[in-house]
């Protein structure tokens, strides 16, 4: 996956999560379980977490090597 598609599917996922959250919010007011919609959340959040990984590597990948004169100091 290229560092583009990653970043647009955390955007999708996220909003995901959210409409779930809301789906949840009007189960509770309508006092039906919500141990299988909290069940999917987590795994979609779970979803997020490792395409956040993956895009930290992705941005990593892509750093130029960062090459510092005089010992490390900073001008």
């Amino acid at each position: 996956m290229q560092l583009d598609d990653v970043r647009s599917e955390i955007e999708r996922m996220r909003a995901q999560v959210n409409r779930q959250r809301g789906e949840i919010r009007q189960l509770q007011r309508a006092g039906i379980s919500t141990s299988a919609a909290e069940s999917l959340l987590e795994r979609m959040l779970n979803r997020v977490d490792e395409l956040c990984t993956e895009r930290d590597r992705l941005k990593k990948e892509l750093e130029p090597v960062k090459r510092r004169a005089l010992g490390g100091r900073n001008w």
